[in-house]
Order: C-alpha cells, then sequence, then structure tokens
C-alpha cells in the first residue's frame, strides 16, 4: 500500500508549491466540496523512486475563527489518515508562535512528523535551521520547494521505513473492485444491496486501510471483493447514515481495485468532484464501471439533463459502461455486476501479436497516419506490453510523429477489434532506428 504523505504548516509557508514539485503536475484532483478549501490537493508522488500519495493541505491556524476552523478540521482529517507528516515553516520568516502552535497539536496527534524549513536557497543549512529545534520535533531539514534543493533527500528520509510497494494489484481473493464517489451518492446502499442479494456469500475482514473493512462476495460461483470508501462498517448493521468522506480513502480503495465503480447521483447529475475523481481512475489505469444511483426518483427532463451532462464532462471514460439504477430498490444491481466482470476481462485482456499486427495493419489501410514533414510514419507491427490496463506496443519508424489525434483514432479500433468495454488502453510508440540515417544517398 502507498504510503499517504500529508503536508501541513501555516498560510503561505510553501506547501503547495512543494506539493507541485512532488507531484511533478498541478493536474491534482482537487476535493471541492463544502468544508473543504479549495487550496486542497491530492496526487501521486513523481519525486524519488517510491510510490506515495501527497496531500496538501489547507493553512493552519489552531486559533483562527470563521472559515479557519472548518479548514483546521479538514487539516485535522487529513492529519489523523497520514503515514507521514511534513511540518513545514519558513527559514526567512523564522520561527513563529503559529509553528509552535502547530507543532504542539502535532505532538498530541502522535503522528511521524518530519520538521522542514522551506525558503532556504542561499542560506547556510545550520543558520537556516537553528532556531527551530526548540519545537522538539527532531533535526529540521533545509529545502527549497522552489529550486528542489533538498527534496529528493526529503522524499528518501520521509519514506524510509516503509515497505516497498511493487504497483501490482493483487485479486488472489477475486476481483478487487472499489466502489467510490460523493458522499450521499449511494456508495453504501449500493453495497448493502450488493451482499444481500440471493445466492451471495458474504465474509468480513479487517481491511489494510485505516477503519476500512473489505467485503468478500461470491456471486454465482464468482468471487469478488469490495473496497468501500464510505467509511466505518459493522457486522450485521447497515450503515447508510451519515457518510465518513475521505478523498484519502477514495485514492487508495482506487489503486488497490481491479475494477472501480464510479456511483452518480442522478439528482445532482456529475460534479467537478466526479470528474476529478474519474481522472484519477483513468491515471492509474483502472478498469471502470460508471452507475448512476437513484435513476428511480427524477423524472424524464431530469433523466435527459443526467445523460447530457455525463457524456460531457465524463467525455473520457466513453469506454466505461454506465449503469442506470437504483441501489434502494435492487434495480439494475446484476447490470452492474455484469459491467464489473467485462471490465476486469477487457484489463486482463491477452491479445496475441499476430492479431495485434493483422487488427494495426488493417487499421492503418483504413486511414493512414498523416504526414510529417515530407515523409509519413511507418506503423509495422504491435505487441501487447502489459495487462491492467492493457498497454500495445507498435514498432515503426518516425512514430514520434504521430499525433494524438492518430493515436486516439488507433486506440478506437484497437477497442473494437478486441471488444475492451470498460478498460482504459494505453498504445505506446517503438521507433526503430534508420539504418539509411547516416549514409549519403
Amino acid at each position: 500500500m502507498k504510503p499517504t504523505l500529508v503536508i501541513v504548516g501555516r498560510p503561505n509557508v510553501g506547501k503547495s508549491t512543494l506539493f507541485n514539485r512532488l507531484t511533478r503536475t498541478r493536474d491534482a484532483i482537487v476535493a471541492d466540496i463544502p468544508g473543504l478549501t479549495r487550496d486542497r490537493h491530492y496526487g501521486l508522488g513523481r519525486i524519488g523512486t517510491r510510490a506515495y500519495l501527497v496531500v496538501d493541505t489547507g493553512g493552519l491556524e489552531p486559533e483562527g475563527t470563521g472559515v479557519f476552523v472548518e479548514m483546521a478540521k479538514q487539516v485535522r482529517t487529513a492529519i489523523a489518515e497520514a503515514d507521514a507528516v511534513v511540518l513545514l515553516t519558513d527559514a526567512r520568516e523564522g520561527l513563529t508562535t503559529q509553528d509552535r502552535a502547530i507543532a504542539d497539536e502535532l505532538r498530541r496527534l502522535g503522528r511521524r512528523v518530519h520538521l522542514v524549513v522551506n525558503k532556504a536557497e542561499g542560506l547556510d543549512a545550520d543558520v537556516a535551521t537553528s532556531e527551530f529545534h526548540e519545537l522538539g520535533l527532531g533535526a529540521p531539514r533545509a529545502i527549497s520547494a522552489e529550486h528542489g534543493l533538498g527534496v529528493h533527500d526529503l522524499v528518501a528520509s520521509v519514506l524510509a521505513g516503509f515497505p516497498l510497494d511493487d504497483n501490482e494489484v493483487e485479486a488472489d481473493g477475486g476481483t478487487k473492485v472499489a466502489i467510490v464517489g460523493r458522499p450521499n451518492v449511494g456508495k453504501s446502499t449500493l453495497v448493502n444491496a450488493l451482499v444481500g442479494g440471493e445466492r451471495v456469500v458474504t465474509f468480513d475482514e479487517p481491511g489494510t486501510t485505516r477503519d476500512a473493512i473489505d467485503v468478500e462476495l461470491e456471486v454465482m460461483g464468482r468471487r469478488y471483493v469490495l473496497i468501500d470508501t464510505a467509511g466505518l462498517r459493522r457486522r450485521g448493521k447497515v450503515f447508510e447514515g451519515v457518510e465518513k468522506f475521505s478523498v484519502v480513502k477514495t485514492l487508495r480503495a482506487i489503486d488497490r481495485a481491479n475494477v472501480a465503480v464510479l456511483v452518480l447521483d442522478a439528482h445532482s447529475g456529475v460534479s467537478d468532484q466526479d470528474a476529478h475523481i474519474a481522472g484519477f481512475i483513468l491515471e492509474r489505469g483502472r478498469a471502470v464501471v460508471i452507475a448512476v444511483n437513484k435513476w428511480d426518483d427524477v423524472d424524464g427532463y431530469t433523466r435527459g439533463l443526467t445523460k447530457r451532462a455525463i457524456a460531457r464532462k465524463l467525455k473520457f471514460l466513453s469506454f466505461a459502461r454506465f449503469n442506470y439504477i437504483s441501489a434502494r430498490e435492487g434495480r439494475g444491481i446484476g447490470g452492474v455486476v455484469d459491467s464489473v466482470d467485462r471490465a476486469y476481462r477487457a484489463a486482463m485482456a491477452k491479445l496475441p501479436t499476430p492479431k495485434l499486427t493483422r487488427a494495426l495493419i488493417a487499421a492503418v489501410a483504413k486511414q493512414a497516419p498523416p504526414r510529417a514533414g515530407a515523409g509519413r510514419p511507418k506503423l509495422r507491427y504491435a505487441h501487447q506490453g502489459g495487462s491492467n490496463p492493457p498497454i500495445i506496443v507498435v514498432h515503426g519508424t518516425a512514430l514520434g510523429a504521430v499525433p494524438g489525434t492518430y493515436r486516439r483514432y488507433l486506440e478506437a479500433d484497437f477497442r473494437r477489434v478486441f471488444r475492451l468495454e470498460g478498460t482504459p488502453l494505453r498504445i505506446e510508440f517503438r521507433s526503430g532506428r534508420n539504418p539509411y540515417v547516416d549514409k549519403r544517398i
């Protein structure tokens, strides 16, 4: 399991800058719901050789009022779920009363804390960190998030001691299915409908995430492990109630799963948060099923609006199967299970090299790649480079000039030929060296 690194500190010490440095991107998931500030970001760590999740929190002001009280609540939630906490301070401003208050709170919470002094570029490290020793959180480390100074060493230090993550999804106990979505869309109701149906055997087992219980199912001889992100679960209890939302739990569940079921609410359509979660599913290469819940509660006009919103905002998931269900009434549940099976088979599909090459040649014959200068890229043969998601490696010459539009054309054609429904598909181009490049004609 990927460890979670949470960045905390008072406002304007460079938390977002460090987050962007660690993830190498600004295209992070933003949990934009009431009670969460818009500067909360969640993403995959891309600095260093280890796999980890990064959480950028809002500024923590222990004595704050108004909106800062809500911000502090969300920061404390992130800290409670953290495997490691980075307390970021500012070398230019020095040690402040707020820094001391935050340090005191972190000690009370009992989390593993790494004290980091940011904006130390151009300063002697010992001088920059000297006054921060009095916080009593161990030796402070000087970095510059903006310039990247000391960041690699910081990551190595923070992740030391955590077990290696081989980034493989185990499915020995059955297909791992993450049930994800915003609060109150009916995730728990859907899980209850799945485990409560006929010919379903359920087993509760402690999960590897905090406060999570994996549920094993056997449906018509097929085994599944449901990873519910609603929070607390108790054997024999219906856990509808108030769902406890955690973006960290959602990201971890997606990362562990073979298939993610994204639950939407037919009443509220598709929110930005739904799209962010869907984007993370796609980034992680997970097979996906869309379940639009509470379909029986809306009229025909609302149904049309919802379908148009889905087509617009989730266009990048057009390969997924959409199921319109009522989890409360148990309608459409069988279709969700069938869609999960199809998506899993597609994600794990074995694609023989001869068939892939024939499909590639046929696709090029129907539509050749556009010219690049005086020549045209040559696509010669293809083979499978991996699964979950399927990776197709295309060999040829001058493939660096193949545009994104043609890549998408090939993806759609391969998906059609091999009936890959419900899973992302990735194509890698590898160009061979032209033997005549150094010869005069």
